[in-house]
């Protein structure tokens, strides 16, 4: 851990444009197929705009693939099939923070993690007083997470 945590105000590789086509939708998941190692997932809702845990947006990086954004409620008017991600996944780890939260979501549009490792209960069972996100990134990365999108209404389009 470093004395002073810095600002990750975005991905290393720069913010990728939103996946909300079947073509970009079939890319990814071809980068997905022919990538390595785990899964990195999150997912975006409209908990204090709308009722419900409908994802507005679904994040996931994997070495070899990149970040992809996806939009599954463009992606579902266009007819994707999440069981070519499935497929394309396969059965790495998925890690997530917080996975009670996303899990519902997910399986809501038919994702389904084989294996799955929730940093969020790595870090209780760690013994961190402070157990966010961001409190664990900065614990173990040094890194401060730029946070002043994660109460946003994600179904707000585009």
């Amino acid at each position: 851990m470093t004395d002073e945590p810095r600002l990750q105000a975005e991905p290393r590789e720069g913010v990728p444009d939103v996946i909300d086509t079947l073509p970009a939708f079939r890319e990814y998941c071809s980068a997905l197929a022919s990538s390595h190692g785990s899964l990195a997932a999150d997912a975006e809702r409209a908990s204090g705009f709308r009722y419900g845990h409908d994802d507005w947006l679904v994040q996931f990086k994997r070495d070899g693939a990149g970040i992809g954004l996806l939009d599954p409620q463009a992606l579902a008017a266009e007819g994707a099939d999440w069981n070519d991600f499935n497929r394309a996944v396969g059965d790495a780890v998925w890690i997530l923070h917080d996975s009670l939260q996303d899990l519902p979501g997910f399986a809501d549009l038919g994702l389904q993690p084989k294996r799955l490792f929730d940093t969020e209960i790595a870090a209780r069972l760690l013994g961190l007083k402070r157990f966010g996100l961001a409190a664990v990134t900065e614990h173990y990365l040094g890194l401060t997470l730029a946070k002043e999108h994660s109460a946003a209404d994600w179904s707000y389009r585009p």
